[in-house]
């Protein structure tokens, strides 16, 4: 076998330990450091792990008070622990039930709770994968639900949305926590790279093609 072929694929496969993705594709140029009030829980899809137009990782990286757990269905008990009532934990997810589901409409955000400490859960997947854990763990089922209202048109022109006003994760939980903490500039930065990101996966993009 040829050793300089061999060391290339090996340079190609070997993955960057903070992004997790492979080193000629290393997303960390665009990691901004930004703290946030509210605390972020990111409840990852397994699918999504891998998925190079994902935005997740990126954000868990930018926000300094931010988890970030993959899985479908989670250990009831490990989940639990991770909503701690030191903080209120509210679902960033639509306010309306989901016959289909089964699901009643949940607890209405009340916007006395602002006054609290926050933790805001953040479902990464795509439409059905998030329906599908919000089905998979009723404790989700249980916390009061965050909708986003008014949002700016997605930057996120690499995934195809199946509806006009769906946002990637990042946009979703940069514009739900500017919308709990009322400040928007404090994380435009993040948007700003955001951006970054976007035009660096569709030059790849371009470069298949």
């Amino acid at each position: 076998m040829n050793t300089a072929s061999t060391i290339e694929k090996k340079t190609r496969r070997a993955l960057c330990a903070a992004c997790l993705r492979p080193q000629q594709t290393c997303i960390c140029r665009w990691v901004t450091a930004l703290p946030n009030q509210t605390e972020v829980l990111i409840l990852q899809h397994p699918m999504e792990v891998s998925n190079a137009k994902g935005s997740a990782r990126l954000l868990h990286l930018s926000l300094t008070n931010s988890r970030l757990l993959v899985g479908e269905s989670f250990d009831p008990v490990r989940l639990q622990a991770m909503l701690t009532p030191e903080r209120r934990s509210v679902l960033l997810y639509p306010d309306t039930e989901d016959a289909s589901l089964g699901l009643a409409r949940p607890q209405p955000f009340d916007a006395a709770w602002l006054r609290e400490p926050l933790r805001l859960v953040v479902l990464d997947g795509t439409w059905r994968k998030s329906r599908k854990m919000l089905y998979l763990n009723p404790l989700l089922q249980t916390l009061p639900r965050l909708p986003l209202r008014d949002t700016p048109p997605s930057h996120y022109l690499i995934r195809k949305a199946h509806l006009p006003d769906q946002l990637s994760t990042l946009e979703a939980t940069v514009y739900a926590l500017a919308q709990l903490e009322n400040d928007i500039n404090h994380y435009a930065p993040l948007i700003d790279a955001f951006d970054g990101f976007v035009a660096q996966q569709a030059g790849y993009v371009t470069k298949a093609v």
